[in-house]
């Protein structure tokens, strides 16, 4: 009796242990399966990180692509105001972004402005040190015989090329653009083949040089839009010509002449850069001014008389200075916020911005400006490097994209162990039944 007893006892602890062992196979089995699907929620795919109060205009403001070339932009542009300019463009210097534009393709007579090319190849050669500033340049009876504007360089002298450089920028000199022209390229003829080879490489489409000052000749033109980017080139690349070019006045030969831009002294942040008139190009002016870290490039070409230029510069920079704003919308480095992470130590990984990106926006749009985060994974699998590529940074306005920069991780996340993730999974597992039994 006592051993059946005992037999029958042993045999319940058998099964009672069997039970048990699977009971555990079978939360140890589902927690493994759990462990590689079940993830708490850190971080969307796509992420807004605009304030909540902004809203979205539904209708699309005519002006908010001002980048656009041709009709279209001058039509939209000419909604806020109409340049008294034949033709006319305002850019933003540091983006090259056009804000205004108006016949800015149209090729027309640049007079002086023609200067412009002549002080960056200058520059160029000197960078390249094929000059120097120190330099004796010869003045020969070409120079000399120059008519127009001039520093009066007496002929069969030699004088120091920093000296001339200061003659065209601030006066103009003709005779200063003949002299340089033969000192770096032997001949007029020689550096007129290397002014138009240069626009070409600058992509300036709507322009032909015949000489090195810009007096009337035949197949002599710029663009509106060609006098920007190459006026733009030179400040980003020789920033010291505005030095030259703000100075307000110039001796030579005991003779003092004054600076003939009209903006120096009268508008508030101007430095340069060049006039222009013959009677077939009318009063023409590239101007430049910075003001509140934003600086502006205007260009009319073709105005009635010297008032009518200054006026009509002065209109488009104030155009400029007064509807749009230089803003840094994302910096480098920036965080983004957190994504989740599968299989990792951590489950969730910062992101950064790569890229700072500053744009150039009309003030009133500011507010409205969003930031969408795509990224290519919805869920980042471990393990994971610092400074992975992981997705991009879209900044819109009214529906469009105006720029975007790549996002990558700000941190490595190492791979879990396999008892972490085991644990993870029966955490995992056991809360969602508790979840379940409180009928969530």
């Amino acid at each position: 009796m006592n051993g059946t007893k005992k037999s029958e006892i042993v045999k319940k602890s058998r099964d009672y242990l069997k039970n048990i062992l699977l009971i555990l196979f079978v939360a140890v089995f589902i927690a493994a399966n759990i462990s590689f699907t079940a993830l708490p929620a850190f971080a969307s795919t796509t992420e807004d990180t605009s304030s909540e109060d902004a809203t979205q205009d539904s209708t699309t403001d005519e002006n908010t692509d001002n980048s656009t070339e041709g009709a279209e932009t001058d039509e939209t542009a000419e909604l806020q105001f109409d340049s008294i300019a034949n033709a006319a463009l305002l850019m933003e210097a540091s983006t090259g972004e056009i804000l205004y534009e108006k016949a800015s393709n149209e090729a027309l007579h640049p007079a002086s402005i023609t200067k412009v090319m002549t002080l960056l190849l200058t520059f160029e050669a000197l960078e390249r040190g094929d000059i120097s500033l120190d330099d004796e340049v010869y003045i020969s009876k070409d120079a000399w015989l120059v008519e127009g504007s001039e520093m009066f360089l007496l002929v069969d002298t030699k004088v120091p090329l920093e000296l001339i450089i200061t003659g065209i920028s601030v006066v103009s000199a003709n005779d200063g653009c003949i002299a340089v022209a033969e000192h770096i390229s032997g001949s007029q003829d020689a550096f007129v083949q290397l002014m138009n080879k240069r626009a070409q490489e600058l992509g300036l489409s709507n322009t032909q040089f015949q000489n090195p000052h810009g007096l009337s000749a035949e197949g002599h033109y710029m663009s509106a839009r060609d006098i920007a980017v190459l006026a733009r080139h030179l400040i980003e690349h020789y920033p010291e010509i505005l030095e030259i070019e703000s100075l307000t006045e110039f001796t030579y030969n005991d003779i003092l002449q004054y600076n003939r831009n009209p903006l120096l002294g009268v508008y508030p942040g101007a430095d340069g850069l060049k006039t222009g008139w013959h009677e077939k190009a009318g009063f023409c002016l590239v101007g430049t001014a910075k003001r509140n870290d934003m600086r502006l490039i205007s260009v009319v070409l073709k105005t009635k008389n010297k008032e009518e230029r200054l006026d009509a510069s002065r209109e488009l920079l104030d155009y400029g200075y007064q509807n749009f704003e230089i803003k840094e919308v994302i910096s480098e480095g920036e965080s983004l916020g957190d994504t989740d992470v599968k299989n990792g130590k951590e489950l969730s990984v910062p992101i950064k911005a790569d890229n700072s990106i500053t744009l150039i926006i009309q003030k009133d749009k500011i507010k409205d400006i969003q930031t969408q985060l795509v990224l290519d994974e919805e869920i980042l699998l471990a393990p994971i490097e610092k400074d992975s590529k992981v997705g991009k940074l879209d900044i819109e306005l009214d529906g469009e994209v105006l720029a975007s920069t790549e996002v990558s991780t700000a941190q490595e996340v190492e791979k879990a162990g396999f008892f972490e993730l085991l644990w993870r999974g029966i955490t995992s597992f056991f809360k969602s039944l508790f979840n379940v039994s409180k009928g969530e």
